[in-house]
């Protein structure tokens, strides 16, 4: 009599996560996509924005950087050089302003050409109770974030309309659009105003040959984020265990969303909001936490009325 051996049950695979993107340098689009054109990324001078033009830059785009702040210039135009960049310009804006818009849009023009792709990525945020919110704070944000969005792209779109010339715009966006934001209600309220406004412009716009699509960033660290951002994250413990990818997103990964949106290859694309954060903004607990206030995750004590 044959006794039966017991088979051992393998070890499960532990999760993987998303696979890590190609090395910085690599591309996704062919190059010298963007020989000739002129690019103009508003906050392009740290953080999201710096890598977005620097991207573009390796596709041949010549690249302006406008930013309030001179060190933020200095910075992006080391970067485009950095990326081997053959022609960039950087421009002091407010993009509150609209007499200053356009003065940025002429001087871009003067030295590399009318700007044929628009990247709308400037934009104002700092984490903070909405109790303890001033009004000052919430029309800054909603100023910046919205409102300069909007002139940018009606500065821009007048002017392709009106020269009969193609163009592409890429509003970056927040998840909190969809979701809300506690902790960021000014933000999360002017983000929303964007979405709706790159949907509606998509329909107005498209008939003249200008797409408008939206981006939104996951969790991308990088050395430029504000002291309150950073002092956010840093309350959160392992970052990568707290991502459906297990791991947060590489610059390079938004840079390329980027230049795919705006390019040749996403014509027929418009009026699209396209996510880019390993679907951390999707994810739902099976059982829920216990609630924890804002002022809490924040490290604040109780409000105290003036």
């Amino acid at each position: 009599m044959v006794k039966s051996m017991e088979t051992k049950k393998p070890e499960p695979a532990k999760p993987q996560g998303l696979s890590e993107p190609p090395e910085i340098g690599a591309s996704a689009l062919p190059a010298g996509t963007y020989n000739g054109q002129v690019v103009l990324v508003t906050g392009g001078g740290s953080g999201l924005g710096k890598a977005i033009a620097t991207e573009f830059a390796r596709l041949g785009a010549k690249v302006a950087v406008a930013s309030r702040k001179q060190e933020h210039l200095d910075a992006g135009l080391a970067a485009l050089e950095e990326a081997g960049c053959e022609a960039s310009h950087v421009v002091a804006c407010d993009i509150r302003d609209a007499d200053q818009i356009t003065a940025a849009f002429n001087e871009i023009a003067e030295h590399l050409g009318e700007v044929d792709v628009l990247i709308n990525n400037a934009a104002a945020n700092f984490p903070v109770p909405a109790e303890e919110m001033s009004p000052n704070a919430w029309r800054t944000v909603v100023d910046i974030t919205l409102n300069g969005t909007f002139l940018c792209a009606r500065e821009f779109a007048r002017r392709h309309i009106a020269a009969g010339t193609p163009g592409a715009i890429v509003n970056i966006g927040a998840s909190y659009a969809w979701t809300g934001g506690p902790g960021f209600a000014h933000s999360a309220a002017a983000k929303a105003g964007v979405k709706n406004m790159t949907e509606t412009l998509a329909v107005e716009w498209s008939p003249y040959g200008i797409s408008v699509n939206g981006l939104v960033p996951g969790l991308f660290p990088h050395e430029d984020m504000t002291a309150d951002i950073r002092s956010s994250l840093d309350r959160t413990n392992e970052k990568d265990p707290c991502q459906p990818a297990l791991r947060v997103g590489r610059l390079r990964e938004l840079g390329w969303a980027a230049t795919f949106l705006a390019s040749p290859y996403a014509r027929f694309i418009s009026g699209h909001t396209l996510v880019v954060d390993g679907a951390n903004w999707q994810r739902r607990n099976l059982t829920m936490p216990a609630v924890v206030t804002v002022r809490e995750q924040m490290g604040r004590g109780p409000f105290l009325a003036e």
